[in-house]
């Protein structure tokens, strides 16, 4: 587990104090990815410095919120498991309540509401829209206020609509401005408000309970909390209905799986709390995730009475603990060095052969009756050989434990030569072997340690679930920006067709040059004039030009033009045309600006009429 940032979480504590919004109870992954997203499109470069932006800018909370609460969510999504909801679960419901007894459904998480509207037309449809209207009530509910007015609003577009089928469609929802409006009258029964699954007090009294893909934004410590939540607001027999990426595994003291394909969990009644109690969090051992295990598990390893060394599958040392370095002197030091280099690999005895066909055989060898002189003493050792195998059956390593049973050889040299002086004392030594018998089986106390992989692996699937639904969000906003692209690029297009057909139109000849001069546009009446096409003269500089305009008579007024003042001027030249006939020309120069106001000409216009042919 990474540690926990203090400045993220002083921003946490900030969000709370501020504006009520309690985010520590979130997975840290997800939301340091959501938060540093928003930092860098606002331009902050750590969490201090974003807490002083939000301070200033009390507009940023609103997007700050909407980056971190991802509403993602469609009618009828996962369509087999509301197909499976409304015939095997809702049916058997509802059969099971008096005639006119009312119906209480609490959807939890709605975003902008089509899963509201969705449990509506699918309780319509079994019980009639006049029932629905008598007996229904769905409590939606969500912490983002924006998303609520929209769900209000129970307006919806083409795209939202895909989903539901066409007869539903005609059936309840109208046509309001190009858009799918829920029916009014219906609407009555979907009651919407804002509530807070960790903070706020839960609706009570519930036949089914929706909360889809909104437990695996949170930790596991918050996700017990909320699941007794949801416990206490369920009637007896009431109905969970989750998201796929939600298994409740850990939790089956509150709720017990109807059909964990489609995460619909029925609640396990609970005995009689004292009164003050009903929100209190789950008891221990009633799924609370343990927190801490691999530390705990290196001490238990390390603080084992017996000595013990862990191998890898090319024969490496990769684990040893406190008792074994006591015994031979093989620490900590020695992790990753090839075991055959230690003179534990052929002292007290030969272990290497042994270790190869435990590897060959995967089947546990002991090796007994080895004696080990250690600071003068002699000890008798037991060694127990075990391979590690993976799931898939793949060879882990393998597993050395060094049993000293000096304690055990000493009492049974004992009793044999007890045996032979005293033949009588047949009770004493059976009792003696009891005693024996009893130390074995306290040997197998070491092999209860892998049981909590499920966790790990519903944790893992729930922060796939998280990045696939902050693409779904991604791709709608990369959506948004290539339609306005799109708009805009067909804009221009006519700007610039209507522009040309402008320019086309005009008789005189016109040229656009840019500060340095350099040609930017030359019409077709300028092509007819001076016999240069518009793409020989494009990026050419104007006064280079080989045409009949006694183009240095024009500096002046070109000066004119691009000068401080910006002013125009105009001039009447004697020119000759791409025919070689002798014209007269009015040339008139104004400055180019792209807005009024502009202080700084961007080039000039050059309009270049012909008049009446001056005589030789």
């Amino acid at each position: 587990m990474q540690p926990a940032d203090p400045h993220f979480e002083a921003l946490l504590v900030y969000l709370k104090e501020s504006r009520g919004f309690d985010f520590t109870g979130y997975k840290r992954s997800s939301l340091v990815r959501r938060v540093n997203r928003r930092m860098s499109q606002v331009g902050a470069t750590d969490y201090q410095e974003y807490v002083d932006h939000l301070q200033v800018h009390p507009d940023e909370f609103t997007a700050l919120f909407n980056t971190i609460l991802i509403n993602v969510t469609g009618f009828f999504r996962d369509a087999d498991a509301w197909d499976y909801l409304a015939k095997d679960v809702l049916g058997p419901i509802i059969a099971a309540k008096p005639a006119e007894s009312p119906i209480r459904i609490w959807c939890a998480g709605c975003a902008s509401g089509e899963e509201a509207y969705t449990l509506a037309m699918v309780l319509a449809e079994l019980i009639g829209l006049e029932a629905f209207k008598d007996r229904v009530k769905i409590y939606a509910t969500d912490v983002d206020e924006e998303q609520l007015n929209d769900a209000r609003q129970a307006t919806y577009g083409e795209r939202e609509m895909e989903a539901v089928p066409p007869e539903l469609t005609e059936r309840y929802f109208e046509a309001v401005n190009g858009r799918h409006a829920f029916r009014k009258d219906m609407r009555r029964s979907v009651i919407f408000g804002r509530n807070d699954l960790v903070q706020d007090a839960p609706i009570s009294r519930i036949d089914l309970l929706t909360c889809r893909n909104t437990l695996m934004y949170f930790n596991a410590e918050t996700q017990a909390k909320i699941l007794g939540r949801f416990h206490f607001a369920l009637r007896d027999e009431g109905v969970l209905f989750l998201g796929k990426a939600e298994m409740l595994l850990s939790h089956a003291s509150l709720f017990t799986p109807i059909d964990l394909k489609r995460r619909v969990f029925r609640r396990v009644p609970r005995l009689y709390a004292r009164p003050g109690v009903a929100f209190a969090d789950p008891p221990a051992g009633a799924g609370t995730p343990v927190t801490g295990l691999d530390e705990l598990r290196n001490e238990a390893f390390s603080a084992s009475p017996l000595a013990q060394l862990t191998l890898t599958a090319d024969g490496h040392v990769a684990l040893s603990n406190r008792q074994l370095e006591n015994l031979f002197g093989v620490s900590s030091r020695d992790i990753g060095r090839p075991f055959r280099d230690l003179d534990l690999s052929y002292r007290p005895v030969e272990l290497r052969r042994y270790i190869e066909q435990a590897q060959l055989e995967r089947r546990t060898l002991r090796i007994p009756d080895v004696d080990y002189q250690r600071g003068g003493e002699q000890v008798n050792l037991e060694v127990q050989i075990s391979p590690l195998a993976g799931v898939d059956g793949s060879l882990l390593g393998v597993n050395l434990i060094f049993h000293d049973v000096t304690a055990s050889r000493r009492l049974k040299d004992e009793l044999e030569h007890a045996n032979q002086q005293l033949e009588a004392a047949y009770e004493e030594l059976q009792s003696t072997n009891e005693e024996l018998e009893t130390t074995n089986e306290e040997l197998q106390s070491t092999v209860e340690e892998l049981e909590t992989t499920n966790e790990e692996l519903q944790s893992t699937n729930e922060e796939l679930e998280t990045m696939n639904e902050e693409l779904q969000s991604t791709n709608d906003e990369l959506q948004s920006i290539n339609d306005q692209l799109r708009i805009s690029s067909t804009q221009l297009d006519e700007a610039n067709d209507f522009l040309e057909t402008v320019l086309t139109s005009m008789e005189a000849g016109v040229a656009v040059v840019d500060p340095d001069l350099r040609i930017r546009m030359w019409n077709r009446r300028a092509e007819d004039l001076w016999g240069l096409r518009s793409g020989e003269v494009i990026g050419q500089h104007f006064l280079n030009l080989d045409i009949g305009l006694p183009i240095e008579h024009l500096r002046p007024i070109l000066r004119s033009a691009l000068g401080a003042e910006a002013t125009g001027a105009e001039l009447q030249v004697d020119a000759v045309n791409r025919r070689g006939r002798a014209i007269s020309v009015r040339v008139a120069c104004t400055p180019l600006r792209r807005r009024e106001g502009g202080i700084q000409p961007e080039g000039a216009i050059i309009v270049m009429e012909t008049g009446a042919v001056e005589p030789s």
